[in-house]
Order: structure tokens, then sequence, then C-alpha cells
């Protein structure tokens, strides 16, 4: 492919050039899941960060001022302004103008990268804004627009025809995950990450269409996180942890809207939803670095009247609900139009050994009672564990050591009892997505992932190797027929490359991702070479700002 031998010449040319670089930007960019707040996560497990929940996100810029390295001894301490020194009462940054281009050989790849949809051909992104802070009164505007080639490859039947014919293959009219986004180019222009908000003695209130993180996860985010677009949604709660003596407190209540593609199967009254959901974290005394949180994430059809008290005061609705049956006919009390997604997490850093060890169960809808859950409470469920290391190699380097595993397939008891596959449910009929795309973990929909990683960071940028399994489908059903299909699990391994380097004001990017699926689509094999080539503009800060 054409597009192959610049991202090569990329890794070639960048690996030998001058590594004397101007100082840039960067604190207007800690975006959940961007690429300086990974480096700052890095930094916290080693010690060179202070302690701060993580597992509440996106940050705002008084959270992100705690999250600072307190001196320059780190890698990239030369190249981003992220030092603690006083800033001004007001204050305006850019978002660095940033331009991407993907190509896929085979298929669509690519996950947690916000409204971006990588199909198969080249793709291309743009992204910039700005941002300002006035005392309490915060500001960022940083839209995305991109465009698919959405060049033709073989769709997975799923028995429908028309426009519908591009849906999910397993689920079409359970959830909104097309496999293709129609037979033409596929263009948006979305808001990104863009905020505006209030962070006054205490409190927190804003509107955003920012993606936000709820939990530990990076790769599997279970409930939040960066695969999908950010919706616009209104958020209340603390602007950092209160200190309650026995445990520090954090949290959030949140309320948006969610839209659909053009290929959900839903009608009427469920083509628009209404999402409510809370999230709260607790900080043990004398256990540093250590939360316990859990959130509840609600889908609701818009109702036809208007929006009530009751929409808004969703989240904090009993735990169980009995004899729920999503029957119109039945009493208001015992229907259940509604869908709900649960977890609880932990994640403890432990700077002495530069390690942090984080984990995640959630639930897919309410229990029935109390017993229900008792007896069965892997029913509708998954898990997520993870885990990072870092060792330095003298000051200004480090290795980080990344790694995360998800489970989110059906257990063994749907062979006595129904259950859906995880972000599916019968009343909400786009499952937990926006606009097309799993807001939570991509391996989602009743699959499975598991990731390793090893990053270098130095003065000059990062490389990453990194390798990854996940379960995209499974019709095995051995358990039931007696029947091995030897074509019954949908897995792909991917093997990539990534490098990031500073070179004058740009950030250079390129990545390469070799993906052998096995069974695509129960089959036959398939491989896939994803190339990124990108390239972030700064500017050369005044010597003040050094």
């Amino acid at each position: 492919m054409p597009f192959r031998r610049p991202v090569l010449l990329l890794f070639v040319l960048a690996a030998n050039l001058s590594a004397q670089e101007p100082r840039v930007g960067g604190r207007s960019e800690v975006f959940a899941g961007s690429e300086i707040e990974q480096y700052l996560r890095f930094l916290q497990s080693d010690g060179r960060v202070p302690l701060y929940p993580w597992t509440i996100g996106a940050f705002s810029p008084a959270e992100v001022g705690r999250l600072l390295p307190s001196d320059s001894m780190h890698p990239w301490a030369a190249r981003y302004a992220l030092s603690r020194q006083a800033r001004p009462a007001i204050e305006i940054d850019l978002v660095r103008p940033a331009a991407t281009l993907i190509q896929n050989t085979t298929f669509p790849y690519g996950s947690n990268d916000g409204p971006l949809w990588a199909g198969r051909g080249i793709t291309a992104a743009l992204q910039a804004g700005i941002a300002a802070r006035a005392g309490p009164f915060s500001l960022t505007l940083a839209p995305m627009v991109f465009r698919a080639q959405n060049a033709s490859f073989d769709l997975q039947s799923n028995g429908l025809t028309g426009r519908l014919a591009y849906a999910d293959a397993q689920q079409p009219g359970n959830i909104d995950r097309p496999q293709r986004f129609g037979p033409d180019p596929y263009a948006v222009l979305d808001p990104g990450q863009s905020t505006a908000r209030i962070d006054w003695k205490g409190v927190t209130l804003g509107g955003s269409t920012a993606n936000q993180r709820w939990g530990p996860g990076l790769t599997y985010p279970i409930i939040l996180g960066n695969n999908a677009a950010g919706f616009p949604h209104l958020f209340f709660g603390t602007s950092s942890p209160v200190d309650l003596w026995l445990f520090r407190l954090h949290g959030r209540v949140v309320w948006g809207t969610l839209a659909e593609s053009d290929y959900s199967a839903a009608t009427g009254v469920q083509t628009r939803r209404f999402m409510s959901g809370v999230v709260a974290l607790v900080i043990p005394r004398g256990l540093p670095g250590l939360e316990l949180g859990g959130g509840r994430f609600f889908h609701t059809p818009w109702p036809a009247d208007g929006l009530t008290w009751r929409n808004f005061r969703k989240p904090f609705e009993a735990i169980f609900k009995k004899n729920l049956t999503g029957d119109p006919n039945l009493p208001d009390a015992n229907q259940d139009t509604d869908n709900q997604l649960a977890s609880v997490f932990f994640r403890w850093v432990l700077p002495a050994s530069g390690a942090e060890l984080y984990g995640e169960y959630a639930r897919e809808d309410h229990n029935w009672d109390l017993r229900d859950f008792t007896v069965e409470p892997d029913h509708s469920a998954g898990y997520l564990l993870g885990l990072r290391k870092v060792w330095r190699h003298g000051a200004d380097r480090f290795w980080g050591l990344r790694g995360e595993v998800v489970n989110l397939q059906p257990s063994t008891l749907i062979r006595g009892r129904g259950e859906d596959p995880f972000y599916v449910h019968f009343a909400a009929r786009q499952g937990h997505t926006q606009r097309g795309q799993v807001l939570g973990a991509d391996v989602g929909n009743g699959g499975a992932g598991a990731t390793l990683g090893l990053d270098y960071y130095h003065p000059g940028g990062r490389w990453a190797i990194a390798w990854s399994r996940v379960l995209r489908q499974d019709i095995g059903e051995y358990w039931r027929n007696n029947v091995l299909n030897p074509r019954s699990l949908d897995v792909v391994h991917t093997l990539a490359v990534e490098g990031i380097f500073f070179r004058g004001i740009f950030d250079l990017t390129g990545q390469l991702a070799g993906s052998y699926e096995f069974n695509r689509n129960f089959v036959k094999d398939a491989f896939n070479l994803n190339a990124v080539l990108g390239v972030r503009m700064g500017f050369d800060l005044p010597k003040g700002e050094r």
C-alpha cells in the first residue's frame, strides 16, 4: 500500500534527527485517554506526580494543576509546560492543532480515539482549539473533524436489507454498532473535547461534550472512556475530594443526551435517549493511593411529554427492582423501559514500588433482588483487571509496563437463564453507544480482551510495543448441541509498534499495527495492516514559560 512508506520513513528519519527542541504547551490537552494524561499517570505510579484520584474524569484545569510534577526531573520536562509555576489570573492557551492520517488495508481497526471511526482505506482527521481560564471559570473548545474513505469490505450477513444491512451482525435490532457506516465516505464534525465549567469552593458544575472516564480502565474502560464521541451533558459534583476524616469523598452526577447512527433499528420514542448517572469514590484514611468507587449509568427513552424531576433523580433510585417485565400494559412500577449499567472499582497506587493495581466489576441492568444478586452475581456481569509498573532509567528516562484484561462474555448461567450480551438491552435498542460506537470497551457486546504493552519514555519522545488479543465474536454452543465448530470463535491478535518524536515545534507520531484475525465473521482468516501518521504543531514558548 502506498501509505506504508511515509510511516516507515517517519520512523527512520525521526530517530536520526537532532533532539534539541523548543518547549511547547500541553497543559490544556490532558483529555481522557490523551498522550499527556497517560504520561502523567505513569509519573504518578512512579511517585513524581502527587497522589490524586484518577478514576473520575476528565480533569478540570485546577485538577491538572494538582497533577503536575513538583520538579523537572522527568523525561518530558524540557518539552512541555508542565511545571507548577504560578499562573496568571486570566490565562489563554491553545489546544495545539493536530492532523492524523490512518490507513487500514483490509477491515476497520481502531479504538479509544473519541469520535473518530477508521474504516477500510484512508481516514484523515483534524483537531484544534483554544482554552481559557479566569478565576473559577474555564472554557475549552476543541472540536474534531474527520473523513473516512470507508472503502468496501466483506460484511457479515445479519439477515436484513437496506441501511440495516450495515448494522451489527449478531444483534442488529438491539445495539447501534454498525459494521460499516454505509456505502459512501463517512465524515463527521464533532465538538470534541469542549467544556465550560465553574470550580468554586469545592463544587464543580458545567456543560461538556468531552469524553468522560469512569473507573480505572485505560484500554478497556467498562462504563465510560474515550472509545466513542463524548455526548452533550451537564454535570455537578465536587471539584476535589472532600475530607470527611474517615475518608475523602469525590463524586459527580451527570445528565445528558445520547444520539444514534443512521444504521440503528430503533424507531419512535426509542430514537432519542436521556442519560443520567452518578459516579463516586472514597479514599480511606491511612491508605494513601487507594481509591474505592462505583458508578451507575442509565439509558432512558426521552419522555414524549418532556423531562421531569423523576428523570433527574433516577441515578439515586433503589438498587434492586422486582417484577421487571418491560410490558407497557402493566402498571408503571413494573415497567422496565430503561437500562442500567453499574460497576464498583478500585485503584491502588504504590509509589514506593513504582506500580499501580486496579480492577472493576460491572453489571448490565438491575438485579431482581438481593437474593438474585447473591445467588448469581455473574449474571450479565463482567470484570477488568489491570497493572502498571515503572522502572526508572536515570532521571530523564523510564520504562513503563502496562497490562489489562477484560471479560464481558456471557457466563455459563446462560445454560439455564436468558442473558443478552454486555451493552445490549431489549428495551434500549441502541445499546450502550453514542452515534454507533460503544461508550465503554470496544471489545464489549459479549467479547473479551487482553493487552500487554511496554513504553520507553525519553527526552525526545516515546517508543512503545504492544500485543493484544480480542475475542470479537462467539457463536459456540457445544454445551447445547454437542457439535464442535472449529470457526465458532472470531479472535484478533495484534502486534503494534508506535513512536512519538519531538522535532522542532512538531510532535510526530507513527504506528504500524498488524492484526491477524482468526475466523473473521466465522468464515476465514484475514490480515489487516493499520498505519498511522500524525503531527501536532506547537509554538515555542517565551523564556518566562520555560
